[in-house]
């Protein structure tokens, strides 16, 4: 399986947290990438997020348009976290790929 989370607004990080969690427990047979843009892009900064940031079973994808519209760089994420370009195209190719599009 795979999936990919979409988190644009800050107050959705705890309920994707919550999401890719329990998912994680329910299955090991899973692909997951949480994909973060528009004012939510902060939340890759925060220090809550961290233990979520710290799983080697989610990739995460930030948008560059957010992170250019909200004065962050690329050294600020932390480091497994993947700029793209837009995160609709990437949402575009990821569903393209076969992932569940996930907006908690």
């Amino acid at each position: 399986m795979k999936v990919v989370f979409h988190v644009d607004e800050v107050n959705k990080w705890s309920e994707a947290t919550s999401n890719i969690r329990n998912l994680l427990v329910a299955t090991d047979n899973v692909a997951i990438v949480l994909l973060v843009n528009g004012k939510a892009i902060e939340g890759y900064l925060d220090a809550a997020n961290e233990t979520l940031l710290q799983s080697k079973q989610v990739t995460f994808h930030a948008c560059h348009n957010a992170m250019k519209a909200h004065g962050i760089t690329p050294q600020q994420l932390p480091a497994n976290v993947e700029v793209v370009p837009a995160g609709v195209l990437d949402l575009i190719k990821l569903q393209h790929l076969g992932y569940a599009y996930i907006k908690p």
